[in-house]
């Protein structure tokens, strides 16, 4: 009987678990509705006491933070209770330099850890969305693949100009500083002739660089517009494998060899 009578006089007492001292300071201008800027030293520092002691008296641990923080909390109190220099103050001539609030570094404090407190509260939210999102792993394919034949990408005019850009960078970091040029005089046609020969004796397929093996920038215009033209009269074909990779170049309507 007296077991029973204990048991329901017993009761549950709890207190909010803050993170830190700053924030309990920041829950208890929320609670009192406090300006932040403009904090009553001596209502705050009293609140922050009680719950100090009632901590204590729940026999919970108070961490050294809060005892450093309550000390703090005194010292503001006691710079905003000393009294001013009145003789000054009356002394007209005296030009007086704006006193430092006290409180300033505080309330810097303050806003500084509500700024992160804020944040970390829009990151946790995030968080919670993302659990409520499921993925399916991805699935492997290879199986299928391997049996596919790498399919040919259509080479447009916009690619082959994208091509030509490149070449023109990479001849100009690959050409030597000094050089003699013999001007020679060269035609489309005979350009066009060149490269019909070249895939006719090879008999396989050409990487688009290869064919110029040359650093004049005629020489590269003329061999470019010859292979346009030649792409135009479907006389060759330019292919290019994946994205991003080189062009090769074949002649029309014949197999070749898939080996540069």
């Amino acid at each position: 009987m007296i077991q029973e009578m204990v048991m329901i006089l017993e009761y549950n007492v709890k207190i909010d678990v803050f993170e830190g001292p700053l924030d309990l300071l920041l829950h208890l201008i929320n609670r009192f509705e406090i300006d932040i800027y403009d904090i009553p030293m001596a209502q705050i520092t009293e609140q922050y006491f009680i719950y100090i002691h009632t901590m204590k008296e729940l026999q919970l641990d108070v961490a050294s933070e809060y005892l450093v923080m309550a000390a703090t909390l005194l010292a503001i109190k006691s710079s905003m209770l000393l009294p001013k220099n009145e003789e000054a103050v009356l002394d007209e001539d005296i030009d007086l330099e704006p006193i430092d609030d006290p409180r300033e570094e505080l309330v810097e404090r303050l806003m500084e850890y509500r700024k992160y407190k804020e944040a970390a509260k829009q990151l946790k939210e995030r968080e919670e969305e993302r659990q409520q999102i499921y993925t399916k792993p991805s699935s492997d394919l290879s199986e299928y693949t391997s049996e596919l034949a790498p399919a040919k990408l259509d080479v447009t005019i916009h690619d082959m100009l994208g091509a030509f850009h490149k070449l023109l960078r990479r001849k100009q970091l690959q050409k030597p500083l000094t050089t003699k040029v013999a001007r020679q005089e060269i035609s489309i046609e005979e350009k066009m002739a060149d490269i019909l020969t070249d895939l006719k004796r090879n008999r396989k397929r050409k990487s688009f660089f290869s064919f110029f093996p040359h650093f004049e920038k005629e020489q590269i215009v003329v061999t470019f517009l010859a292979i346009l033209e030649l792409m135009k009269r479907n006389e060759i074909i330019v292919e290019q494998e994946n994205n991003f990779t080189d062009f090769y170049l074949s002649l029309a309507g014949d197999e070749q060899d898939v080996q540069e």
